[in-house]
């Protein structure tokens, strides 16, 4: 099974490796990242990040989010809602 590293830049958390399509926030805690949680259902955007990488496109629920939280920036994400499917960079959303 492919597994695909998850990396904080700018941070001291060590990159962690996932199985691929494995859900992001099963494996982001408070000990080892910058993502904060709050609901891992998608409605709450405690989560909200932004992504660098090659992953799938959001659903629409959490588009609709997306729209409300960070209008018009194609790299932010709701971290409980990413299928990781390749290598990715990840750092808090900053308006």
């Amino acid at each position: 099974m492919k597994r695909c590293l998850v990396r904080f830049p700018g941070t001291n958390y060590p990159a962690i490796a996932l199985p691929q399509h494995d859900n992001l926030a099963n494996y982001l805690t408070v000990q080892n990242s910058t993502i904060l949680f709050g609901c891992r259902t998608g409605i709450c955007g405690t989560c909200l990040c932004v992504i660098e990488g090659d992953i799938p496109p959001p659903n629409l629920e959490e588009r609709e989010v997306l729209e409300i939280l960070a209008p018009g920036n194609p790299q932010a994400r709701l971290a409980c809602q990413v299928d990781v499917t390749n290598d990715i960079a990840i750092a808090p959303f900053e308006e």
